[in-house]
């Protein structure tokens, strides 16, 4: 039965698309390649945030601080600490992790999306990793935390402890699935309310997305697998098929976007979420979309309002790359103290892209130098200095840009060099020059 849904699902979904939602995302494609000195994108969700999935830069922004249910998105802070736990040699892929009797009835819940775990079973850490991200099976992802942690309790403390470390500030979690404090039974907390479930902002999920295909850029091979079998040969097998309909050849797929992730969630309380990534010409960004419309479980809200916001961004912006080595306006030079020469020429020690509107000119970059103190004097970097030294940061801004970075920052910070070799000035320059100060 639950096979047969997900095929009308998808068939319903598809006609959807078809006969009136594509062609609504086609127009909107259309109108922006048509005006690409928009401005703004007529977003049906009650928040939502793009942002450069490399640097943070916030490409769009709607009501994206203001903390709301996120459901199954939970997942991808989940999987981060998982991933942790994997590279840190404390799980291991092929590692069997045995299902407790709650975990297992959370799991064996046919009303939620879960693979049908038993209790007293045992499961890789990869079935259990890959059953999370494709299918959003929440007794897998709860298996999965308790094995990193101990307990489910200890997991969602270590939650808190990495949101907090993301940035995440507006983050409330109680377990580690995303579903209400009531639905995962005596896994989760006895003081809480039944109808109690993780919610935390937009831009705090950009934060997350970020840190997550930043650090562990292979999720990406998970999240952009359609369908896979858990357990398949057995009598609990179980074809998941993705959950991300914008994923190539799936009802919700348009082809001028190349989407490979990330998560959906879905509640009562929080409508129809999800966080994507695209990544087109090598330019990947993040987008996510909090409660969307969810009229029916074929309504593809979520799927139309993030095509929305990634077709605003890829026909309104274009990327600039300035390489290592490059200089950039404001930081080229830096004063020196007690040096041959007064100033020392600077260049970024690291690249980095930016995204600028169609509307706006390069020549808008503009950067300010922040040295290390314990290099400077007077604020003025403190002679002698070895050719390419770091010696602080390019605080990188764009001129009539109001969105600014992740983290309410207006600014991103680039590693800044010295190009030459700061030697220090002989006694009797610097004493001149001590004299001439005092006139």
């Amino acid at each position: 039965m639950k096979r047969l849904k997900q095929l009308m699902v998808g068939l319903v979904t598809a006609m959807t698309l078809i006969t009136g939602g594509f062609s609504t995302l086609g127009t909107t494609v259309t109108a922006h390649a048509a005006s690409t000195n928009s401005t703004t994108v007529n977003l049906q969700a009650k928040a939502g945030i793009a942002v450069d999935a490399k640097t943070g830069q916030i490409l769009y922004d709607k009501n994206s601080d203001q903390s709301l249910p996120v459901a199954s998105m939970t997942k991808l802070l989940s999987i981060y600490l998982v991933l942790d736990a994997i590279h840190d040699g404390k799980l291991k892929w092929d590692q069997k992790i045995t299902v407790n009797k709650a975990t297992a009835k959370v799991a064996q819940n046919a009303n939620l999306s879960n693979v049908p775990l038993r209790a007293g079973h045992s499961y890789t850490v990869k079935s259990l990793y890959q059953a999370s991200l494709i299918y959003s099976a929440n007794g897998a992802i709860e298996a999965l935390g308790t094995a990193v942690a101990g307990s489910p309790h200890a997991f969602v403390t270590k939650m808190r402890a990495e949101a907090k470390t993301l940035g995440m500030t507006n983050a409330k979690i109680y377990n580690a699935c995303g579903l209400t404090n009531k639905q995962v039974g005596k896994l989760g907390y006895s003081n809480v309310k039944g109808s109690t479930e993780n919610e935390w902002s937009a831009a705090d999920q950009a934060k997350l997305a970020v840190a997550l295909v930043n650090k562990y850029p292979e999720v990406l091979k998970t999240t952009s697998i359609k369908k896979m079998w858990f357990e398949k040969g057995t009598s609990d097998a179980t074809k998941m098929e993705n959950w991300n309909w914008m994923l190539k050849g799936l009802s919700a797929s348009y082809s001028k976007l190349h989407v490979d992730g990330l998560k959906t969630g879905t509640s009562d309380a929080a409508g129809a979420n999800f966080t994507g990534t695209a990544n087109n010409n090598g330019n990947r960004i993040i987008t996510v979309v909090l409660h969307a419309a969810h009229k029916s479980d074929t309504d593809p809200a979520r799927f139309k309002q993030t095509q929305k916001m990634m077709s605003y961004v890829y026909n309104n912006f274009k990327t600039v790359t300035y390489k290592a080595g490059s200089q950039i306006t404001g930081s080229k030079t830096v004063k020196t103290h007690d040096a041959k020469q007064l100033t020392a020429k600077t260049a970024l020690a690291s690249g980095i892209k930016l995204w600028i509107r169609d509307d706006q000119v390069t020549s808008n970059v503009h950067a300010t130098t922040q040295l290390k103190s314990k290099l400077t004097t007077k604020q003025a970097l403190e002679a002698p200095v070895a050719k390419n030294t770091q010696i602080g940061t390019a605080n990188i801004s764009l001129k009539g840009d109001q969105l600014g970075f992740l983290g309410n920052m207006k600014t991103t910070k680039v590693p800044l060099k010295v190009t030459q070799s700061v030697e220090k000035a002989n006694i009797f320059v610097r004493a001149w020059r001590a004299i001439v100060a005092l006139f």
